[in-house]
């Protein structure tokens, strides 16, 4: 597996929601080498404050040499990272961890909640680019409010994806859980692909254990080297067994996981 230290350069910042951002940069060996659900660690600043690098999934990676990550202001590395200007550059590391199996055929299910849409859309981008008869690719995706998937809703509509939302407060689409949105379309798939909240993905990784539906979850996890070195990463995993969300993951097969524990 390629991993690469890149000083990437910024070339655009767009600002989707209050607090919720996406980062184009020109990075052109971690774009050549991603793979869907893959993650970097990012240098979020120049100094020794913050000190350790932050981990964030890779959102969209082109042949043009950028990748895209998409994060939201949680603390002091993120806020650096929202007051980069294109023409300024950033330290990375990646890629990292192993990702999405993509699945011989369909249809396939990539439901996000929150940030956790992230990893999706490169991956629905790579479902859609495959060369065969087009499959359907179905995205539900969940937040708080509509402000912070409208955007992203659209996004993976005009990629050709049938889009499903779900909000808490039911400003847009379903008011409630995105995991009600589900079950009318279990009968019919091949897999899930889900990446969000704990909570979430215990529900789908149930209700896809019920139905026999493969399904893969793509773990967050607070990181201090996504190299496996300092296991702060770990999870319990089905067999007993800790697993190491940037070693052995993120992308677990959700019957690998103790959801619950």
């Amino acid at each position: 597996m390629s991993e690469y230290q890149e000083n990437s350069v910024v070339e655009s910042i767009e600002r989707l929601a209050d607090a919720l951002y996406r980062l184009t940069l020109h990075a052109p060996c971690i774009a050549a080498a991603a793979k869907p659900g893959q993650f970097i660690m990012a240098a979020c600043g120049h100094s020794l404050d913050p000190l350790l690098r932050r981990p964030f999934s890779i959102h969209q990676a082109a042949t043009s040499g950028t990748i895209q990550l998409l994060f939201k202001v949680i603390g002091r590395g993120t806020n650096l990272l929202s007051e980069l200007r294109p023409g300024q550059s950033l330290s990375l590391l990646g890629p990292l961890g192993h990702g999405f199996q993509l699945p011989p055929s369909g249809p396939l299910c990539l439901i996000g909640g929150g940030i956790g849409i992230a990893p999706l859309f490169f991956l629905a981008t790579k479902w859609l680019q495959q060369p065969r008869p087009p499959e359907s690719c179905v995205v539900l995706l969940g937040s708080r409010t509509a402000e912070e998937i409208r955007q992203l809703a659209t996004d993976f509509s005009e990629l050709g994806c049938l889009v499903g939302t779900a909000t808490d407060d039911g400003s847009l689409g379903h008011h409630g859980l995105v995991s009600d949105l589900l079950p009318p379309f279990l009968s019919d798939l091949k897999q899930v692909c889900t990446c969000g909240p704990t909570a979430m993905m215990a529900a789908i990784a149930g209700l896809c254990r019920d139905t026999a539906v493969p399904c893969e979850t793509s773990l967050e996890s607070h990181m201090a080297c996504g190299l496996g070195a300092c296991l702060g990463c770990a999870i319990p995993g089905a067999d007993g067994h800790y697993k190491h969300v940037c070693k052995h993951g993120p992308v677990f097969n959700a019957e690998e996981v103790a959801w619950s524990r």
